[in-house]
């Protein structure tokens, strides 16, 4: 069969990454993006490879052109990864829900008016509230959502948008919700702060990451593996999963840095992001049967050594 992987937001991080590796894997893609600035894609695809890729400019709160885009291109398979992030959201709001909340609920029809039965959706440690809300340990996938951030609201408001698509119109769903994402392409958003301080190391410049705490870090390249994963396991309901890992503090993610990149200085501040310390990512495990986890320090140095390649070109 002929297989069509629908990316949204491919010109962010993690659709860039994911549009690399369909690519690498010799599979159909289709970028679906309001932005046609493919500087992230820069950073992992040549031109050349980029050829290979569908662009469809298209925005997400269009009904019309969501489902276009579903119906021309025979989508198979779906990636949905677009969104506003938290300052974003927080800078305009109705904005944030148009994209965020409307525009997920246009890939849900679109899916359903063209016969696409299961799609992968991003979601986000966003939707739980603060550590104090709970007690000791890795958070399970089914703990109490409490955002404190109109981000993780329109994120809790499309995990339930998923469980009504399943139970009126069995269209099956994996969420995945990751936490600290890192790596080449991760240039803004609130938990961005690691990644640029590795990209300042690679220019040989100290860099002060603007928080601290404790918290799960996933590799960009992971992530996009996990959700082209997610989309080709069908999942027979609406489930949304944590990934999981081990949780790290940022302290050492900046001694790991700096031991990449000796010479330069990597500090952090006092300030702790509203968010759990860590989500329980065995349900995730158990259900997809193979989860991608670079080892940290191994994702921190192919970063810094990426970063420094390109800055050199």
């Amino acid at each position: 069969m002929n297989h069509t992987y629908l990316v949204t937001g491919g010109m962010g991080c993690l659709g860039a990454w994911a549009l690399y590796h369909l690519h690498r894997q010799g599979k159909r893609a289709v970028c679906f993006d309001l932005s046609d600035d493919r500087h992230r894609l820069d950073l992992l695809l040549t031109p050349v490879e980029q050829a290979a890729i569908t662009f469809v400019r298209g925005d997400l709160t269009d009904t019309q052109q969501v489902r276009d885009v579903f119906a021309r291109h025979a989508i198979t398979h779906v990636i949905h990864l677009a969104a506003l992030q938290v300052p974003f959201c927080r800078a305009n709001p109705p904005l944030g829900a148009q994209v965020n909340v409307t525009g997920t609920v246009n890939i849900f029809e679109a899916a359903r008016n063209t016969g696409v039965r299961h799609l992968a959706m991003a979601s986000s440690v966003a939707v739980y509230g603060p550590p104090e809300l709970y007690g000791a340990g890795l958070l399970p996938a089914d703990a109490l959502v409490a955002p404190r951030t109109l981000y993780g609201v329109y994120k809790v408001a499309n995990e339930m948008t998923a469980q009504v698509y399943w139970h009126e119109y069995a269209i099956s769903s994996t969420v995945l919700r990751p936490y600290t994402v890192y790596g080449l392409g991760r240039d803004q958003g609130l938990t961005s702060e690691p990644t640029k301080a590795m990209l300042a190391a690679a220019r040989g410049e100290d860099y002060t990451i603007n928080f601290g705490g404790v918290m799960q870090f996933h590799f960009a390249s992971d992530v996009a593996r996990q959700f082209i994963l997610a989309s080709e396991q069908s999942s027979g309901g609406a489930h949304a999963f944590n990934l999981g890992g081990e949780p790290v503090a940022v302290a050492e993610v900046a001694r790991l840095i700096m031991a990449a990149r000796p010479g330069v200085r990597i500090s952090t501040a006092n300030t702790v992001l509203p968010f759990p310390a860590g989500c329980d990512g065995s349900a995730l495990r158990a259900h997809a049967g193979e989860v991608y986890e670079t080892p940290l320090a191994e994702g921190i140095a192919a970063t810094i050594e990426a970063a420094a390649a390109w800055s050199d070109r």
